[in-house]
């Protein structure tokens, strides 16, 4: 008995000391509320810590992973699975919510709460596409705002380190260290997670918790039982198409910790360590949890998409509006695969989903956009769960259709 018990300390210690510092923050945050932003400077250091580390991170494990691809077909075919597990899962999670807000309708009186709010640089869609896609300068790359630029770039620099051939050996032999010492670096991060995390946590109950007794609790209710259910549910079919009752078990027994992190944290880019070290565990192969992940956190968001319509019909009860017509809940699942690929992995971070809808549905912005950007900051927690938890499991079904993979 004695020796079961070390190797449960052994193997669980990292998310016991997680779990704990996590509980003492949520006490701290509940017993002085406000008074604990003294200590939220300890979560903003770690994130800080995490984000500028995610920047080089992203760089080497998509460089390395096309670098060390066998062939180029093999990358064609695994970007495609890609992409379709991800708009499949995107539009099933937005489909869930709809059929929870028909379930559990938003009809009470909302009163319009006013908050400052970020100014958004107009343009046309031209140059917006432009500048999510690409950057005007090398070091604007090394920005988080340019996430989905620095991925582009990257996947192409393997890509052309793979067409080198063996004058290329020397660069890939590069990506392949830098590699390696980024994912030592976040373990040393990581071992300030207990410290950090608790602060964040304390800081998230002790000032966001009271929020929630207001006009909002209704949709926050509908909405984090939505999201709860599909992710016990949903998620354990999904482990179950990609491999059957092992999948299903490797997969509950190697997510907790990217949860943990993801709720902590409030960020699919910061979670994407956890989820590589999951993923491995998993027995997932390189090539593909080295794209799918860091592809998976600025590009596919479930607990966005479900949000989104939260917020869609959130609005449309404000404003008197009806909700069931077919052509304009088709466009809000239009919407939601849109806000998933622009929105950022950063918390609460760009607020162009939410100025995306109210402008399609024509509604007052300066009322709107508040009450949006209220709802944003309130379900960014499980939203987090389902954007970067979803990341792993999308990875598990994309090495089965791909590399035949079994648990």
């Amino acid at each position: 008995m004695e020796v079961k018990k070390i190797n449960f300390l052994q193997s669980y210690s990292s998310i016991l000391w997680l779990l704990g510092g996590i509980i003492i923050g949520s006490i701290f945050g509940l017993v002085f509320g406000e008074d604990v932003l003294i200590i939220k400077p300890l979560g903003d250091i770690f994130l800080n810590l995490l984000f500028t580390a995610i920047i080089p991170l992203i760089f080497f494990t998509i460089g390395s992973s096309v670098a060390n691809l066998e062939r180029t077909e093999k990358l064609g075919k695994l970007f495609v699975i890609m992409v379709l597990v991800f708009l499949a899962t995107i539009l099933i999670s937005a489909i869930v919510m709809i059929f929870a807000v028909y379930l559990f309708p938003i009809h009470e009186d909302i009163a319009i709460a006013k908050v400052p709010f970020e100014e958004v640089a107009s343009g046309s869609a031209g140059d917006q596409i432009a500048k999510l896609l690409t950057a005007n300068d090398f070091f604007e790359l090394l920005s988080r705002k340019s996430m989905l630029a620095l991925i582009i770039f990257s996947f192409l620099v393997g890509f052309a380190t793979l067409q080198s051939g063996e004058k290329g050996n020397a660069f890939k032999s590069f990506l392949d260290s830098g590699n390696e010492v980024m994912k030592q670096l976040l373990n040393i991060i990581m071992k300030f997670a207990p410290i950090g995390l608790g602060a964040y946590f304390a800081y998230q109950v002790g000032v966001f918790g009271p929020q929630l007794l207001g006009v909002y609790a209704k949709p926050m209710a509908v909405y984090y039982a939505a999201c709860v259910f599909y992710f016990f549910v949903f998620f354990s079919l999904y482990a179950l198409v990609a491999g059957g009752k092992r999948a299903f078990k490797v997969f509950w027994s190697n997510n907790i910790m990217p949860s943990l992190t993801a709720v902590g944290t409030c960020s699919s880019i910061a979670t994407i360590p956890a989820n590589l070290a999951a993923a491995e565990k998993m027995g997932i192969p390189a090539h593909v949890r080295n794209l799918v992940i860091p592809l998976g956190a600025p590009l596919h968001k479930d607990g966005s998409s479900m949000s989104s319509i939260l917020k869609i019909t959130f609005l449309f009860a404000m404003f008197g509006k009806n909700f069931s017509d077919p052509m304009t809940i088709l466009l809000a699942l239009g919407i939601t695969v849109v806000v998933s690929i622009v929105e950022g992995g950063i918390p609460n971070g760009g607020y162009i989903g939410e100025i995306l809808a109210i402008t399609v549905y024509g509604f007052p912005m300066e009322q709107a956009l508040p009450v949006a950007m209220i709802l944003g900051t309130l379900v960014d927690p499980i939203a987090t769960l389902l954007n970067a938890n979803g990341d792993v499991i999308c990875s598990m079904m994309v090495s089965r259709f791909s590399e035949k993979t079994k648990w």
